[in-house]
């Protein structure tokens, strides 16, 4: 009689490194994993989240470690060996995948902390779990669920107020020397991580284009897709500071890959229309004499350092109260799921005290159908309030917290008191 279990498997940024989740994007879209998945018969319910940073599956089967293998066949197995599947998947059952699902809605576990992009994409992997008819009662209360903790961590706390990463403190930089940043270019210098975090942060501030320059073309085409971008080679980066307002360096170079001499130019070529880079490099990419150039602003990590500081702890004390929001309402999802583990063996309880209570009655009076309406319905009214009487000590078992019986022991000795899985009284 127990529930279907509730697994998520998966890959995020903090598990696997870029090189290996461009391996896993769903690049094709929804509709052909989905469809995949759908073949599986030891699947019940599954819904499927893929993003830049993350590919997720949530599913609810009978048997965890035969559907577990399946679905990494399935998503993964194509795509890398089974040593990587073994390195980088995390595997969460039940309360566990509840929780890191709540985690991943109110944006705890996003590369960015308090970003709000990520409950967005939450909903439209919803659309196409909805439209697929993969979702049932389980995972539609779920993924509601997770939708309302977002909410509350959104309303209750100020995790998205302030900037505690390099990349987020460079953004808050250009929104104060442009202000708006919604007709704003930007050129992403470098493919890696802090280009990754660079462009979240930019997109969410809704920046007109994201352009990706990076050594190895393809690596700036992936990063560029995510964003709905476009990628160029890093011979034509003196050619693209022509159209773009913002530009934020991350290479891995050992040497400057722009001089003052270099932009000089540019600026010309601009009118003097204002260039801020960020220069979020370790060494350096940019020449520190950039700024002396009108109309240019440059700032290097250090500058940058100073911001992420000040608003360290402000936002330590906001994931401390969006932790304890999620720690509540995981409780109070445990208690529905225990409560829809239960009602079977509460519905069958009250159908098999009822019926043995009628049969006696019958036994003694005969049938019911037999007498007239007054006194039937007298007779009803008593074999309900009869059945209601027996049935409390047993159903109150059942429903009051237990620390030394778990919730399907009690289930099972309920179950086996009232003989409820032998002969006719046997149900699934």
């Amino acid at each position: 009689m127990s529930r279907d279990a509730i697994v998520l498997l998966g890959v995020n940024h903090k598990t696997t490194p870029l090189a290996v989740r461009e391996k896993l994007a769903l690049s094709s879209g929804y509709e052909a994993p989905l469809q995949a998945l759908a073949e599986l018969q030891e699947l019940r319910e599954f819904y499927l989240l893929s993003t830049c940073n993350r590919v997720e599956v949530l599913f609810t089967c009978r048997n965890v470690a035969q559907a577990t293998k399946r679905v990494q066949e399935v998503l993964f197995g194509q795509a890398i060996t089974a040593e990587e599947l073994q390195q980088h998947v995390y595997h969460y059952v039940n309360l566990q995948a509840v929780e890191h699902l709540f985690l991943v809605a109110a944006s705890l576990d996003s590369m960015i902390v308090g970003e709000a992009q990520i409950l967005g994409q939450l909903k439209e992997a919803y659309r196409h779990a909805t439209d697929a008819d993969s979702t049932g009662f389980i995972l539609n209360k779920l993924l509601h669920k997770s939708f309302s903790v977002a909410k509350r961590v959104r309303t209750e706390t100020r995790i998205g107020a302030s900037a505690v990463s390099i990349s987020y403190a460079a953004v808050e930089l250009a929104r104060k020397i442009f202000g708006d940043l919604h007709d704003k270019k930007v050129m992403l210098v470098g493919a890696g991580e802090m280009a990754e975090l660079a462009a979240e942060h930019l997109v969410g501030q809704g920046v007109s284009e994201v352009v990706v320059a990076n050594r190895t073309l393809q690596r700036a085409v992936n990063l560029a897709r995510c964003y709905k971008g476009r990628a160029v080679s890093l011979e034509e980066l003196l050619e693209q500071l022509q159209q773009v307002d913002i530009i934020i360096s991350s290479t891995g170079a050992p040497e400057l890959i722009l001089r003052r001499e270099d932009v000089r130019p540019v600026m010309r070529g601009r009118r003097n229309r204002p260039l801020f880079f960020i220069d979020i490099a370790v060494p350096r990419d940019l020449d520190p004499a950039i700024n002396e150039l009108d109309n240019v602003y440059l700032y290097d990590i250090d500058d940058l350092n100073n911001v992420v500081e000040m608003n360290k702890s402000e936002r330590d004390k906001e994931a401390v109260k969006a932790q304890r929001i999620v720690d509540e309402e995981k409780i109070k999802f445990s208690k529905w799921l225990a409560n829809m583990e239960s009602t079977p063996t509460i519905i069958q309880l009250r159908k098999t005290i009822e019926q043995q209570v009628r049969g006696e009655v019958e036994k003694s009076l005969g049938r019911l159908d037999d007498m007239d309406a007054s006194s039937r319905k007298k007779l009803e009214k008593m074999i309900a309030g009869i059945t209601g009487k027996l049935a409390y000590p047993p159903l109150h078992f059942l429903k009051t917290e237990n620390h030394c019986i778990a919730l399907p022991e009690r289930i099972k000795t309920i179950r086996e008191l009232y003989q409820m899985d032998n002969g006719e009284n046997e149900q699934e």
